[in-house]
């Protein structure tokens, strides 16, 4: 097996995805495991006139993994200081914004009110800025925050594998890291410097996070950026290239599609809610044991509709500035939400369709063993 993950020619994808046949979706849609191609057909135009099998096969599935069990987590924004410069992010090192760090005390403060709304798994978030974001400092806050929170996941600048086996030990549990768009040459046009310009780097961030250890990865794409379709036929092959390599690790995928944000970027390729549920029924299908989350960055009424269709981690509450919760801060946000109800709120409407929101399925003891 390769040592690093080689994304397959990205034109040669898209071809293969527009050349998918309606057998090619039913075949797909009967399989107890599903090929490359099965993938492609999932994901392909064909595969939208069975999006109702597809939910249904998907709901199927997500019930007998995950049974009627819909985790909650907040993200925690500590920084929005950032040394990149990204088109299409409200944290670009270009734009004007107020830029904060939290202190220690600041993101305890944060993170009691968190915990006071019923929070215990936490998100933590910033910009990537590695002089502001060292290692010190996510150890010193996981060191703070471990013994009150069921587990602790980091969302910051990639960082090398011995850095990542750091932070692991400190009482960080997991990481998420995104490549955006698989698509190198898009890549190349969107982020115009600073470390993150590194599309290779990037793309074997999760396999070095791996490799350290952590309990969980998370991977995904920024929707909107480039071809949906092709985006989730790579991000299939990403992660099944992980979990091959790396059995012993949790896998997770995110599904965030470009919001408004400070410089006003709007999505080159936008994703209807439409495509994000076909991209979610097809990566349910095949991967049926990966967690897959819905943030707030999508409205309430369609988290609602998608409770047990195959999401399996809510967002709730959320605020994308550091400093928003403890003390209201409604500025110098990455992003604005879409779903503005609170933890309760979103608890609330799980149950009343019949789902466990659970707010603790982890214990740090467990890392210990």
């Amino acid at each position: 097996m390769a040592t690093t993950f080689s994304l397959p020619d990205y034109r040669d994808l898209a071809r293969l995805i527009a050349t998918r046949t309606n057998e090619d979706v039913q075949r797909a849609l009967r399989a107890e495991v599903l090929s490359l191609n099965d993938l492609a057909a999932l994901v392909s135009p064909r595969a939208d006139e069975h999006l109702a099998v597809m939910a249904a096969k998907s709901q199927t599935i997500t019930r007998q993994r995950f049974g009627r069990v819909v985790q909650i987590y907040a993200p925690l924004y500590v920084s929005n200081y950032c040394t990149n410069r990204c088109l299409y992010c409200g944290f670009s090192a270009e734009h004007p914004i107020r830029r904060r760090r939290l202190t220690l005390e600041e993101v305890e403060k944060e993170a009691d009110t968190l915990k006071n709304r019923g929070v215990n798994h936490l998100l933590l978030v910033s910009g990537e800025a590695p002089k502001m974001m060292g290692v010190e400092y996510i150890e010193q806050v996981a060191e703070r925050l471990k013994d009150r929170f069921a587990s602790l996941s980091i969302e910051i600048q990639p960082l090398t594998e011995a850095e990542y086996a750091r932070v692991f030990a400190a009482g960080i549990t997991s990481v998420a890291v995104y490549q955006e768009t698989y698509n190198p040459e898009l890549y190349q046009q969107l982020h115009l410097s600073g470390n993150k310009a590194d599309y290779t780097y990037r793309l074997a961030t999760p396999e070095r996070a791996a490799a350290a250890g952590m309990r969980e990865v998370g991977i995904g794409t920024l929707l909107g950026l480039g071809d949906w379709r092709t985006e989730g036929l790579v991000l299939g092959l990403h992660l099944s290239w992980l979990r091959k390599r790396f059995w012993r690790t949790g896998f997770t995928v995110s599904f965030p599609r470009i919001r408004p944000a400070e410089g006003g970027f709007r999505a080159l390729a936008p994703v209807s809610e439409r495509d994000l549920s076909q991209l979610i029924f097809a990566l349910r299908i095949f991967d049926h044991d990966v967690g897959l989350l819905l943030s707030t960055r999508e409205e309430a009424r369609y988290r609602n509709g998608m409770v047990g269709l195959g999401p399996t981690r809510y967002s709730a509450g959320s605020c994308t500035s550091p400093g928003g919760y403890a003390e209201g801060e409604d500025s110098d946000e990455q992003f604005t939400v879409d779903d503005i109800r609170s933890v309760a709120e979103v608890c609330a409407a799980i149950q009343g369709q019949g789902y466990d929101p659970v707010r603790k399925d982890w214990d740090a003891c467990f890392q210990a063993l």
